[in-house]
């Protein structure tokens, strides 16, 4: 049976009411977020790494050595924008991801307004994922507005993500594992703590045009 792998790669960011193609055309509650994998207390092996972005606006660590991947994600005008994603496997079953796009569809269609960008980043990422939301906490990540989410699937896997929304750039740290016995809460804190943004232009880019 499948587990964690490279799944769902872009599960979250624009959130926009469209899809997504997804790495290796695995989804989140389709083999994916089964909760079938190893029910283990012990948490995966992290090798702990940090990763500077300059150029991208950032800096995290990550638990395991980092792979990228570019994927088109579709817009409100049926266009593709690309989204861009940082992850790392510890093991099988876990995996940490950092996802990033500029000036993404669900800001534009809800004028950047910062709560219902979120929400709307929220709502993509639960349907998406085929999750139930188990808890959820606004808050503020070096001064920009951000949001947090646990999620779970029917087959007890566990989601959790955070939102940042960083001038005219959404950023989304995910921490997906098989159970909840599998993760462990201090991975969590540390993923989330390391991120850094940094250098983001405040002069937002237009919509692309229609036609």
């Amino acid at each position: 049976m499948k587990r964690w792998h490279v799944i769902a790669l872009v599960l979250v960011l624009a959130g926009v009411g469209a899809y997504f193609y997804f790495y290796r055309g695995f989804r989140l509650g389709a083999g994916g977020l089964s909760g079938a994998g190893n029910e283990v207390a012990g948490s995966a092996q992290m090798s702990w790494q940090t990763i500077s972005r300059p150029d991208d606006g950032f800096k995290v660590e990550l638990p395991a050595d980092p792979k990228e991947t570019q994927i088109p994600a579709y817009n409100e005008l049926g266009g593709t924008e690309p989204v861009r994603m940082l992850y790392a496997s510890p093991d099988a079953d876990t995996m940490f991801a950092l996802a990033w796009s500029d000036n993404p569809p669900v800001a534009r269609v809800n004028h950047r307004a910062p709560d219902l960008t979120l929400d709307q980043a929220r709502d993509g990422m639960l349907a998406r994922t085929q999750t139930t939301l188990a808890s959820e906490s606004k808050t503020v990540d070096q001064g920009f507005p951000a949001r947090d989410i646990t999620a779970k699937n029917s087959g007890g896997g566990l989601l959790q993500a955070r939102f940042v929304l960083v001038n005219d750039r959404l950023y989304t740290l995910m921490a997906l594992f098989p159970s909840t016995k599998a993760r462990h809460e201090q991975d969590v804190v540390r993923f989330y703590n390391s991120f850094s943004p940094s250098g983001i232009s405040t002069t937002l880019p237009s919509a692309p045009p229609k036609g």
